[in-house]
């Protein structure tokens, strides 16, 4: 393949995001995050809110059950299962495999370093910065006390990693499941896009710049 795909998966207030937008930016490709849960609806023929109702997290009806991990089978739409949270990962992960062939990108979240770990084009970070740094970024950001932030900032992490657990088998801060793990407060969130353009084009062997 001649495209490349960078996956980010990010702590809530790591600044992962915004690093990813910056990174595709400099790259010249599009970055995909919600915008993924929309392209899946259209070719699944789901409602899109029911894919926004799952996004990135595990119901909790699902903690019982056996792991879903991604097999990449989906399910018909005459089955009884066709709506469920299973499968519209399946959908999900449908829409990042083809991405990953058809085009160079930067996909955040959504568990894609495991989707595509068999790629060799593709190129895994994990973003992370210490709680007391994202703490105050989500209280800043969000006009939120201390302890607000905190709750907020330990929630959604329990969210994706619960998520990641469950569609993959793995542990989501595992740095064995990536390629580079980056501290965002200690390298600083402005010069992180270049270390994983810097690391992107050791790894693949080539130039991605343009």
């Amino acid at each position: 393949m001649d495209n490349f795909v960078i996956t980010i998966a990010r702590g809530y207030g790591s600044g992962g995001k915004t690093i990813g937008k910056e990174l595709a930016e400099l790259l010249g490709v599009k970055c995909y995050d919600r915008e993924i849960l929309q392209i899946a609806s259209d070719d699944s023929g789901i409602n899109e809110a029911l894919f926004h109702q799952a996004d990135e997290k595990v119901h909790p009806s699902l903690f019982n059950k056996k792991k879903g991990v991604y097999t990449g089978d989906l399910i018909p739409p005459e089955d009884a299962d066709f709506v469920s949270d299973e499968n519209l990962f399946n959908y999900q992960a449908k829409i990042i495999r083809l991405k990953a062939m058809e085009e160079s990108c930067v996909i955040i979240g959504r568990a894609a370093d495991y989707i595509l770990r068999t790629f060799p084009n593709v190129v895994s970070v994990n973003i992370q910065a210490p709680f007391d740094v994202c703490v105050s970024e989500i209280a800043e950001r969000l006009s939120l006390s201390t302890k607000e932030a905190e709750r907020k900032v330990t929630k959604i992490d329990k969210y994706r990693s619960d998520f990641y657990s469950h569609y993959t088998g793995q542990k989501w801060n595992d740095p064995a499941n990536y390629d580079i793990c980056l501290n965002s407060a200690k390298i600083g969130r402005d010069r992180c896009a270049q270390a994983i353009i810097n690391f992107a084009e050791f790894k693949l062997g080539k130039k991605i710049t343009k």
